[in-house]
């Protein structure tokens, strides 16, 4: 496959191009109550290739690796053609030339697991939850992804790499009255299958919390200190800042980007913030991107201060700073994007306890209900508790979290020392298509207290 990759860059009269070729295994299974919705195995294949010709740029994907030469020089004539109407050039930062192959290995790879074996495991929580009185459905994933890739430009560089992650998701379904809640179970988020056995814990922790929130009363709306746990506050970063790190979403937005400066104090002065694509076993690692440029811990915000950016070769130049590996694409019919890998807020030396005990009037939230991001962010709950005199009290709902990126940053007081990742998750990101792209990310923070944030529910 190399070889056929690097035989259609080589006769392109260019200033640079690149192609990439991907095959894929996919597994996908999905319970409806005690229904099977979905069962697919399928094998996608395909490429993409780049081309550049003095500041122009054109794109092209492709189904059979036989098609390379010729859509390379299609692609290369239409990069000729752009350059003509090009009222800004495109240019791309230096990256270093890349010859290697990063192959997965894993102790207990999902591809060796059997179809039936997979959804007996699935079949097996999704009864483990309808067993629960108050469990009115349930609806089960299953998902797990093998991508082999190639990538060579007209740099030299030529790498082969994979990825692999397997996951599995639950949410149950309960009513009480006219109230109804969900709970939500996660399990994966790397490409060990042995990390989604054994999870029972999980799905009578999920039916609990469901139980809870079926009793409890919505949220008091307003202004209010609160504790965040790792999952909330994992997700509270990736939201209100982690898309704001991109920097293809910043670059037309002159007033943002300049809100965004290197060197603004934007958080606390407490607080830290780093993307690493190199951690291990986690869903949004990998040791190469699509650009082929090795991924690598990239500091975002150190002592409360903006101190870096997530790069494609593309923004890289236009900034004027470090590649960083970021520029990741879905598929073969799709080109890479700037993308967050494991986004995560560094650890502390307070403790969760000390942070409750500080609050007289607040809440403890437990996030993970997905959100919105942006200079105003929002993003909902699973559950939350009451504090109360510098203790836990009652169950609400509804205890979604909004506010200002710029205000809530540095609303943060302390930071726990219990560092959690999430094990795995999807983000949703427009690309200059129009359509959106789902990459695999994760994130990670500790417990966080906010003085002041903005809690949705009722008004009292």
């Amino acid at each position: 496959m190399m070889d056929t990759l690097r035989r259609a860059l080589q006769a392109l009269d260019v200033d640079y191009a690149d192609i990439r070729f991907d095959e894929e295994r996919k597994t996908k299974l999905a319970l409806s109550g005690r229904d099977i919705a979905q069962v697919a195995a399928y094998n996608p294949r395909g490429g993409y290739v780049r081309a550049y010709v003095r500041g122009g740029k054109a794109i092209a994907s492709f189904s059979r690796i036989e098609e390379a030469a010729i859509v390379a020089q299609q692609t290369a004539a239409a990069a000729r053609l752009a350059a003509r109407h090009t009222a800004q050039a495109i240019s791309l930062a230096p990256a270093p030339v890349l010859e290697e192959s990063f192959l997965v290995t894993t102790e207990h790879d999902p591809r060796r697991v059997s179809l039936a074996q997979k959804n007996e495991l699935l079949q097996h929580y999704n009864e483990a939850a309808l067993g629960h009185a108050h469990v009115l459905t349930t609806q089960f994933f299953y998902d797990d992804s093998f991508a082999h890739r190639a990538f060579a430009n007209t740099e030299g560089t030529a790498v082969e790499y994979e990825y692999l992650i397997a996951t599995i998701l639950g949410v149950l379904v309960g009513r009480r009255g006219d109230t109804a809640q969900r709970g939500l179970f996660a399990a994966g988020g790397s490409g060990d299958f042995g990390r989604l056995i054994s999870r029972d814990e999980g799905i009578k922790r999920a039916a609990a919390e469901l139980d809870e929130l079926l009793g409890a009363r919505p949220a008091q709306a307003g202004r209010f200190p609160v504790v965040l746990d790792p999952f909330g506050a994992a997700i509270f970063i990736h939201e209100a800042f982690g898309h704001r790190s991109e920097a293809d979403l910043l670059q037309h937005n002159p007033a943002i980007r300049e809100r965004m400066a290197l060197g603004t104090r934007i958080g606390s002065p407490i607080l830290n913030v780093s993307d690493d694509p190199t951690l291990p076993d986690c869903a949004g690692s990998y040791p190469v991107d699509d650009e082929g440029v090795r991924g690598r811990r990239t500091r975002l915000i150190v002592d409360g201060h903006i101190v870096g950016r997530l790069h494609s070769r593309e923004t890289a130049a236009v900034f004027g700073e470090p590649l960083t590996g970021n520029c990741r694409a879905v598929d073969a019919g799709y080109g890479p994007i700037v993308r967050m890998s494991n986004t995560m807020i560094e650890p502390g030396v307070s403790s969760v306890g000390e942070m409750i005990a500080s609050i007289d009037d607040g809440f403890y939230v437990a996030g993970g209900g997905g959100g919105q991001g942006g200079i105003d962010f929002t993003f909902a709950s699973r559950w939350a508790r009451r504090i109360r005199n510098g203790r836990l009290a009652e169950v609400v709902s509804d205890a979604n979290l909004s506010g200002n990126l710029f205000t809530t940053l540095k609303a943060i007081s302390m930071i726990g020392d219990d560092f959690q990742m999430i094990e795995g998750c999807d983000c949703g990101k427009g690309s200059p298509d129009g359509h959106q792209q789902f990459a695999r990310i994760s994130a990670g923070a500790p417990h966080i207290k906010l003085d002041v944030a903005t809690i949705g529910g009722i008004e009292c």
